[in-house]
């Protein structure tokens, strides 16, 4: 699935991933290829990309790499928009 992660101040990342990990207002939950169009809010907390990187996805401050496959964002807040396998992440 596609994903696009957006600040106030530039794009953060854009690329295709396995799954998503979010904070929802409600709870964590996670995101998965063909899972039904969802918009939420988000919390304070940890946004965790999984995927297959490569060379070509620099991850650099805000995102801790924790593995090849795994990375991690910290946010403060923001929302999800989800819908035909593409994601759209608008974060503070």
């Amino acid at each position: 699935m596609y994903l696009e992660i957006i600040s106030p101040e530039a794009t953060l990342f854009t690329g295709n991933i396995d799954s998503l990990t979010v904070p929802g207002t409600n709870g964590s939950f996670q995101v998965l290829e063909n899972h039904a169009s969802i918009v939420s809010t988000l919390t304070s907390g940890n946004v965790t990309l999984q995927g297959k990187f490569d060379s070509s996805n620099n991850f650099d401050e805000p995102f801790n790499k924790i593995d090849s496959n795994s990375v991690i964002l910290k946010i403060s807040s923001g929302t999800l928009e989800l819908q035909d396998n593409k994601i759209i992440l608008l974060v503070d």
